[in-house]
């Protein structure tokens, strides 16, 4: 019931990470022209909007599991505390041919520690991100599809705030292309509608 609303105010509107480098790349597939969706699969009925894509053609450093990690805790999220998930993983269908895959990762705000801050965003809540490779045969463009929201703390259920997908999604472009660069990465973007598209872009 709470996903309800910002899924619809989310469908219209997405990020995408793009690199130009890798200019022979395909950026990514609509996962709706092959039988899949923009909306993974929240276990409950409802689904989260797939509102950020890190475009297939970035940096191949960063179109990696330990790429999107490193990526990650450049713009100040990092893997979960203690590596510890107690939360059902949720799929995404990405038209690739693959089906409804369960998310890669799961990175959390981490407050400027990567080591101990995830465990403070599982207690108080903010950002936090499900990663989603779009890599079947049917649509192999390698993009990460990120779900991207901000959540309650821990006593709320880590329910999603109100407008929790708009303001994770933003949250995150805004740390991403805060500066030129993260150390060895550039992010630049654009914005898309739902035809067409608002893309940011990274480098690594």
């Amino acid at each position: 019931m709470h996903v309800l609303k910002p899924i619809l105010a989310l469908t219209t509107w997405f990020a995408s990470l793009f690199n130009d480098e890798n200019v022979e790349g395909v950026a990514f597939y609509n996962p709706t022209l092959r039988g899949g969706s923009m909306l993974d699969n929240a276990m409950n009925g409802y689904g989260e909007p797939l509102n950020v894509i890190i475009s297939g053609k970035s940096s191949p450093h960063v179109l990696t599991d330990d790429g999107i990690v490193n990526y990650a805790r450049a713009i100040g999220f990092s893997e979960e505390c203690f590596n510890i998930h107690l939360g059902t993983p949720f799929p995404a269908n990405l038209g690739d041919g693959n089906g409804w895959v369960n998310q890669t990762l799961e990175l959390r705000q981490d407050y400027g520690s990567s080591g101990i801050g995830t465990c403070l965003e599982s207690l108080i809540g903010g950002n936090h991100f499900r990663v989603f490779r779009q890599n079947g045969a049917l649509a192999d463009s390698g993009a990460f599809f990120l779900a991207v929201s901000k959540e309650e703390p821990e006593t709320d259920h880590h329910d999603v705030v109100p407008d929790g997908y708009n303001i994770g999604r933003d949250n995150l472009v805004t740390h991403a292309t805060r500066k030129a660069s993260h150390g060895v990465y550039t992010t630049t973007r654009k914005w898309r509608t739902s035809r067409d598209c608002w893309r940011l872009a990274s480098r690594g």
